[in-house]
């Protein structure tokens, strides 16, 4: 929504499906901040703080898996422009059952880095839950506690 109005879809106009110019907007610095979590079995989680899962450093191959595919968003969503980003990092924090990923993109450009920062997010996550599928499964081969949850943006700054 704009201004509290009604809601405008940027992406849509009267000829369809097109890319959003962003050309007569200002470079400025923008960033953002997304989280989201992965629900795990309390001892699956305890092999991968202690190293000893199959596929090997989940947190590292996770990092990698995001930083990765916050580079590619504009290859995987059609419409999102190929940013020059300045920085990426991807943290994990561990609850009993959980492990929490945050997701933070940094660029000078005239649109912000939302998409890649949830994409960052979704894919580490994503990472995590193939390396530790294995010892999730249940004897049938089903996934009854492994959830990913709440995905979503924490932060977005636009420096004026």
């Amino acid at each position: 929504m704009k201004g509290g109005g009604l809601m405008e879809l940027t992406h849509v106009d009267e000829k369809g499906v097109k890319m959003v110019e962003v050309g007569h907007k200002d470079v400025v610095f923008r960033k953002a901040v997304a989280k989201g979590r992965i629900k795990l079995r309390p001892e699956t989680i305890e092999l991968i703080k202690a190293g000893k899962t199959k596929k090997g450093n989940v947190i590292a191959t996770a990092q990698i898996a995001g930083i990765l595919a916050v580079k590619k968003t504009p290859e995987l969503i059609p419409l999102c422009h190929p940013i020059p980003l300045t920085g990426v990092d991807i943290t994990f924090e561990f609850g009993e059952d959980y492990i929490e990923a945050t997701c933070e993109v940094r660029a000078y450009y005239k649109t912000g880095v939302e998409m890649e920062a949830l994409t960052g997010v979704t894919v580490a996550l994503l990472t995590i839950w193939d390396m530790v599928k294995a010892v999730e499964k249940d004897e049938n081969g089903q996934y009854p506690v492994t959830r990913i949850e709440g995905i979503h943006v924490v932060e977005k700054v636009k420096q004026k």
